[in-house]
């Protein structure tokens, strides 16, 4: 049986069928015998030989991955291809000697140029960049070869200095990780016989003897792990003895724990932190020595810590803060003019004016006259200031009071603190414009953005932003197909919109705040948005206002809170094509589609807690952890009587509507690096949306005719979708699911039926919304470098959407413990990330593997095609997940 489609009724080429296997068959049989026929030896010099393979025996306990990493050779990359094969296929265009009189000719031509443009010191600029950058060009071939070659690697030719070193690397490895009676051995063979399939392809013996291959074994005798049996203290100073030793349970070192260099550094560091925090300002990493004896007992460690005192017989001093200086404009100079000083809380605040109120930006200040020098406090002051958005950048001084003014006894000191804030511009533009290309129409687009600093004196942070732009969409009642075809025809929507954002660098409560918070980083957030969407099919608006707490517990993990998410959705037309489509979707599929174009009023509030240990270039091996929790609706009954009217014949006429709900979502997502440009990363999410109560609706039609139904109403935007460039990315974005429920187009004609094509067949739906209330999804991705900039990914997706209560227009939609990873999507394919650093551009190009929803089989890899119901291109900014 032949595949057809199910968007034009044409046959689709199938994967492993017709004319196309014999020529992927006869393609991947020349590709091999060209690789087969193509050996990396014969790039090889007189004595030399290719590093074939790498192989560690022996460990035990030690790491096998940090032992991999001290090897200083390692044998050339194949995956995803083999990176030696393009070098040699980039090497056969490669003419060195063409290179070099190239460049010649290019540096001879410049220079008479240069000389010709005399003292035109513009054409002379413009002529010496132009000959620095054919200079490089030429330059960089000459180093690293041409364009191919630098996408692929040069043959790893066998150093036997490198093989003594690395053998002395392992060594010094296992003795800081405890096996001090460790012995490590190298040796280098030759394979005396060596099986290669592809020589097949090529007509030779796919066994034979190669001489210029080495494979480089490395064995490792770990001998007994060293572990402490006890741990001294040798302190001369009493002082710092009587912190250290009241520190011990915070320590990093227990008896009976293998001795390890690495911990034993990260101890040192944790005592130097330690002692700064409690006032030591002078002390250093250089006074704390440990000292190992393996002389205790058999494979056992006697630690002693010792921490000298300075030199010259000094005492470690304990230093107190004296003043405390906060310039608010440095980097300002008025001559002749002297800072005009303010105080507040025994900070001394000066500025030529003072545009930041002193109540404010005391609340961020950690180092305070009176206390102990801290180095915590002081490294917090300038991370809280940092998150104000208000200064360029700002640091914080020391200087040791000396003289008269120093304190006699010479076991404590005083300090002068100086925090110099430089202010950043009070306004900040944005101006944004680009293209969209959905449906197969090109949408202009242009945001504006204006960031006002410091509005009101408080250090308040206000953003204005206002959007135009339109976007194709697909016409999926077909107000504008005259044929009644199955192809959907494209159109322009128009979306207008515009927000306020203003921030307030603390709570905003009815009490005054504890300065204990002031560490959290504390901020309150209220937003103010509007959006317009103009369709041939319907006008819709939403009105949102918010007010968010925000905090921050760690670097990496922050919470904000939203007691007040107020929401206004409404529909001012709908066209009586669209109108029903939306009844036929409705009474036929159960679908909540409609109820997206009532008139909606949707309080709520919501919780979110978001740990991220990532940054933006996501080069770190870290989690991300997104936990997010809301209810609306609560009260309702006080504020509106059931059963709701509707009016379907005039939608202006509906009074708001409320519905209760509850939503809940995590998003769990771990990055691996695998090597320093490798990863391997995976994404688990999962969600939950439910109605809390029924709502009883009544339906008033155009003739006064009344329908009453019971059902358990969501407010459409707070359903769970999945399938786009974020999602399972082989489908179109909210078009996954649900479950295992297929889901038909109607006939344009006749909105009430089922279109078919010209066999008879129904017609699938793929452009239409598929919202549920429970979701599960998750990806798995590899990541690896290509060429500079260009990186690559391989990826796998999974996921659906399901209902939780069964409806009987809905076969198979509804969740159900014994069924639902049956009905979970599949999709696989790869992509290209160009990384500029501080942008990053995606190209996603992923395929349908396993379909759930589809009639029939359910392997939808088996038509692989590149239509648009099977293959989606996803273009992006920045990393999936």
């Amino acid at each position: 049986m032949k595949p057809y489609s199910q968007t034009n009724g044409q046959p689709l080429p199938g994967l492993f069928s017709g004319k196309l296997t014999v020529r992927v068959a006869l393609g991947g049989l020349l590709l091999a015998g060209g690789l087969g026929g193509c050996s990396p030896l014969r790039l090889l010099r007189p004595g030399q030989r290719l590093l074939s393979q790498v192989r560690i025996e022996g460990e035990d306990k030690a790491d096998a991955e940090r032992l991999q990493t001290l090897v200083q050779q390692t044998p050339n990359s194949t995956f995803p291809l083999p990176k030696v094969a393009i070098y040699q296929l980039g090497r056969s265009f490669y003419n060195e000697e063409k290179i070099r009189r190239k460049l010649e000719e290019d540096r001879a031509r410049y220079n008479q140029l240069i000389k010709a443009a005399g003292t035109d010191s513009s054409r002379v600029g413009k002529l010496l960049t132009k000959r620095e950058r054919h200079v490089r060009r030429h330059q960089l071939a000459l180093d690293k070869g041409n364009a191919i070659m630098r996408l692929g690697e040069p043959p790893v030719i066998y150093d036997s200095a490198l093989t003594a070193s690395s053998v002395q690397q392992l060594g010094i490895f296992l003795k800081s990780k405890g096996f001090f009676r460790s012995t490590v051995t190298a040796t280098d063979t030759v394979p005396t016989s060596r099986f290669a399939p592809l020589r097949v392809l090529a007509l030779q013996s796919p066994f034979h003897t190669d001489s210029q291959r080495v494979t480089v074994t490395y064995r490792i005798q770990e001998g007994p792990a060293f572990h402490y049996a006890q741990l001294d203290y040798d302190i001369a100073d009493t002082t710092v003895a009587r912190r250290v030793l009241a520190s011990q349970p915070r320590s990093l070192l227990h008896v009976g724990d293998q001795y390890d260099e690495e911990v034993i550094g990260n101890e040192r560091a944790r005592l130097e932190n330690l002692l700064k925090n409690q006032g030591f300002y002078d002390f250093r990493q250089q006074y704390i020595t440990l000292e190992a004896d393996t002389s205790f007992a058999p494979a056992t460690v006697r630690l002693r810590t010792l921490i000298a005192d300075p030199p010259r017989g000094n005492q470690h001093r304990l230093y107190t803060i004296r003043h405390v200086n906060f310039i608010t404009d440095a980097g300002l100079v008025r001559f002749g003019r002297q800072r005009d000083t303010l105080v507040r809380d025994s900070v001394f605040y000066l500025a030529y004016q003072h545009r930041f109120a002193p109540k404010t930006l005391d609340r961020k200040l950690e180092v305070r006259p009176g206390q102990p020098y801290s180095l915590s406090n002081t490294q917090l002051t300038q991370r809280q200031l940092a998150a104000l958005d208000m200064f360029r950048f700002s640091t914080v001084t020391y200087r040791r009071v000396r003289g008269p003014e120093a304190p006699l006894d010479s076991a404590r000191g005083l300090l002068d603190a100086t925090i110099n804030a430089s202010p950043a511009k009070k306004f900040q533009e944005t101006v944004e414009g680009g293209g969209t290309y959905v449906a197969q129409l090109v949408g202009p687009f242009a945001n504006l953005r204006l960031k006002v600093r410091n509005v009101f004196g408080g250090a308040e942070l206000l953003e204005f932003g206002v959007r135009a732009g339109f976007e194709g969409q697909y016409d999926i009642t077909g107000n504008n197909n005259a044929e009644n075809t199955a192809a959907l025809n494209s159109q322009l929507t128009t979306q207008l919109g515009a927000n306020v954002n203003l921030v307030l660098p603390q709570f905003l409560v009815p009490w005054r705040p504890n300065r204990y918070f002031a560490q959290y980083n504390p901020r309150t957030r209220l937003n103010a948005s509007y959006t317009y969407v103009r369709r041939p099919d319907y006008t819709r608006t939403n009105a949102e206002g918010t007010f968010d707490y925000l905090w921050q517990r760690s670097a990496f993990h922050q919470y904000v809170f939203t007691p007040f998410d107020l929401s206004v959705i409404r529909t001012a037309d709908l066209s009586p094509r669209f109108d029903s489509t939306l009844q036929a979707l409705r009474f036929r599929q159960g679908s909540p589609l409609y109820r997206s174009f009532d008139n909606l009023f949707i309080p709520s509030f919501n919780a979110t807690s978001l740990f991220n240990s990532n940054d933006f270039n996501q080069t770190r091996d870290a989690k991300y952890l997104r936990l997010f929790a809301e209810v609306g609706g609560l009260g309702r009954q006080l504020v509106q009587q059931q059963p709701l009217i509707s009016y379907t014949d005039d939608l202006r006429r509906n009074k708001l509507k409320i519905y209760d709900f509850a939503k809940l979502t995590a998003d769990y997502r771990r990055y691996y690096k695998l090597t320093p440009q490798t990863y391997l990363v995976y994404r688990l999410a999962g969600g939950l949306a439910t109605a809390l109560s029924r709502t009883d609706i009544t339906s008033v039609s155009e003739n006064g005719a009344r329908t009453t139904e019971t059902a358990y109403l969501v407010p459409y935007d707070k359903y769970l979708f999945a399938g786009g460039s974020s999602s399972v990315r082989a489908w179109k974005p909210r078009r996954l699911g649900l479950g295992s429920y297929t889901q038909y187009r109607y006939d344009p004609a006749n909105p009430a039926e089922f279109l078919r094509d010209e066999n008879g067949n129904l017609v699938r739906d793929y452009n239409l919304e598929q919202p549920g209330e429970v979701l599960l999804e998750g990806n798995v991705e590899y990541r690896f470098p290509l060429y500079s900039f260009i990186k690559g990914a391989l990826f796998t997706d999974f996921g659906n959407v399901w209902t939780l209560r069964a409806n009987p227009q809905q076969p198979g939609a509804q969740f159900q413990l014994r069924e639902f990873y049956r009905q979970l999507a599949v999709g696989s394919g790869f992509g290209f990330r160009f990384d500029f650093t501080f942008l990053i551009l995606r190209l996603d190009v992923a395929t349908k593997v396993y379909d759930p929803t589809a009639p029939g089989s359910k392997w939808a890899i088996r038509r692989f095609s590149f239509r648009e119901d099977q293959t989606a291109f996803n273009l992006g900014i920045g990393y999936p997940f």
